[in-house]
């Protein structure tokens, strides 16, 4: 044997001795899933296992939150906009060989959303509820009736016109479809370590070891010729942000997820590297609540938004990562931005002018409250509220920091408590739901404030099935939003992962989590 193929042969070695091939994608996760049975969940990590297991009834196009078919080879809206169908693709197997059809996705959609299901999960589905308003029988449920039209064909009736179900069930990490034969074999321990879970995905479920790793194989009966690209895709759990980046390096992994702002350098820098960024699908805001005497005149409230050198915030807390706007949706959705919308001009000189008009010339007292803890939207709460308060300060307001613990903060919050304060969403794939989440009736208790006149846009983009038709009204309430100034958008921000150089065809998404069909090494 020459020199060459020794050192081949010693390569190929050390690589198996490692528990890893050259044909295995190694992912380095920043925790252990909590469960790889959709409906027990919604956690990032498990999010990323199970996008890879299960495949949903429609999925995002890669890198975007546009629609496109998965399991639905396409799907109808009703004029009346209350029944969705969807038209199932044929000779669908799942990993254990059962065949997909509409009863198999009712199987699903009736454990999510009846509580009373024998197969449902032990405590019922929160991913349904906080998407879907209720579960079966509740006021709130946007979902009437589930029925099967066809062997391939599957209804689902609302209660109410909502547009963003399409997006919602894009969701494979809340809404993948499971095989009800592997469900039924086993409830209890369904999804656990010690127990199965089986869809339709480019990888199947070899062996969950807790605490180490999750391992999969390639599906040889994907419905997607010719993937996936890779034989297997082992998921490590990684906890320290500095350890991913350390496995990264050494090649103990050949993807790290949810690195830290700081560590973008050290990745730029090497060779062996690649930094990704994900496009920033949230929101970090300034919420301004108008029960507050000064903050109830829209002066004001135009007034501290101009005094905020956003750019400025933006560029020194999230070292490159941050983009700042005047939008309240982030830039995946920005179709759905008005052209006469850009950005508050920072102009303090016309702040104080606004504050002396509106009768405050020498300002007033504001209590801002920050986040006691970090969120992607905003990783380092308090230093990012000292610099909103130095900004604040130079137009003749007095800014009083305040925090408390994160529960208490969000109940206090939601109760109006707070005169000002920080917070955000994070992957909101919809406009409808972003602002539902932000000024619909009942959702805007923490500013008192409505706009009669953004929730009737709402309201009519609800009724209307055709999403181009949808956008003006969309683009009203960007305005709208804009103007008021009640909820300050101060970034959305990039979140960083990184892969060596030798992975290909790695597409992150928006939302978090993407399908690993197409990498290969």
């Amino acid at each position: 044997m020459n020199k060459t193929n020794t050192r081949k042969w010693l390569l190929a070695g050390l690589l198996m001795a490692g528990g890893a091939s050259a044909k295995t994608i190694v992912f380095g996760l920043s925790g252990e899933p909590i469960s790889l049975d959709p409906s027990v969940t919604a956690d990032g990590n498990t999010a990323y296992v199970t996008t890879q297991i299960y495949n949903s009834l429609i999925s995002f196009k890669p890198g975007t939150v546009d629609l496109q078919p998965d399991l639905a080879l396409r799907w109808t809206v009703s004029s009346d906009s209350l029944t969705w169908t969807f038209y199932l693709r044929q000779n669908v197997k799942f990993h254990d060989g059962t065949p997909l059809n509409a009863e198999a996705v009712r199987f699903n959609f009736m454990r999510w959303w009846d509580p009373s299901n024998e197969f449902g999960a032990k405590k019922p589905f929160l991913g349904w509820k906080n998407n879907l308003g209720g579960f079966k029988g509740e006021d709130g449920s946007l979902v009437k009736d589930i029925k099967v039209r066809n062997q391939y064909a599957i209804d689902i009736i609302l209660d109410k016109p909502y547009p963003a179900l399409g997006s919602i069930l894009a969701d494979s990490g809340l809404f993948g479809i499971a095989s009800p034969t592997a469900i039924k074999k086993n409830p209890a321990q369904y999804g656990t370590p010690a127990g199965i879970a089986v869809g339709t995905g480019p990888f199947m479920l070899k062996k969950w070891t807790s605490g180490v790793n999750v391992d999969l194989v390639r599906n040889p009966n994907y419905f997607r010729a010719g993937l996936p690209k890779s034989e297997a895709l082992l998921f490590r759990f990684v906890k320290d942000p500095s350890s991913r980046l350390n496995e990264l390096l050494t090649g103990g992994v050949d993807i790290a997820a949810e690195l830290l702002p700081d560590q973008l350098k050290a990745i730029q820098s090497n060779v062996k590297l690649n930094a990704v960024l994900r496009p920033a699908l949230n929101l970090g805001y300034l919420g301004l609540n108008t029960s507050y005497k000064p903050l109830a005149d829209v002066r004001v409230r135009t007034a501290i938004a101009s005094a905020l050198n956003k750019k400025a915030i933006v560029e020194t807390f999230w070292t490159g990562l941050g983009i700042t706007d005047g939008h309240l949706l982030p830039p995946p959705l920005a179709k759905n931005y008005a052209k006469s919308v850009t950005d508050y001009k920072f102009d303090p000189a016309a702040a104080k002018k606004m504050l002396a008009d509106a009768g405050y010339p020498n300002g007033f007292a504001l209590d801002l409250w920050y986040m006691p803890v970090s969120r992607p939207y905003y990783p380092t709460p308090k230093p990012i509220a000292e610099a909103m308060a130095a900004d604040l300060s130079a137009i003749g307001i007095k800014v009083n920091l305040k925090t408390e613990d994160w529960a208490k903060y969000l109940q206090d919050r939601q109760d109006g408590k707070f005169q000002a304060f920080m917070l955000g969403f994070v992957y909101v794939t919809d406009p409808d739901s972003a602002y539902t989440y932000l000024i619909a009736p009942g959702s805007t208790t923490d500013i008192t404030w409505n706009s009669p006149e953004a929730n009737t846009a709402l309201e009519s983009a609800r009724k209307l099935s055709n999403p181009a038709q949808r956008l003006p009204l969309y683009q009203k309430v960007d305005e709208i939003m804009f103007r008021e100034a009640v909820r300050i958008p101060i970034v959305h921000s990039r979140l960083l992962v990184a892969s060596g150089v030798g992975v290909k065809g790695w597409i992150p998404s928006p939302t978090g989590s993407e399908k690993l069909d197409t990498v290969e090494k």
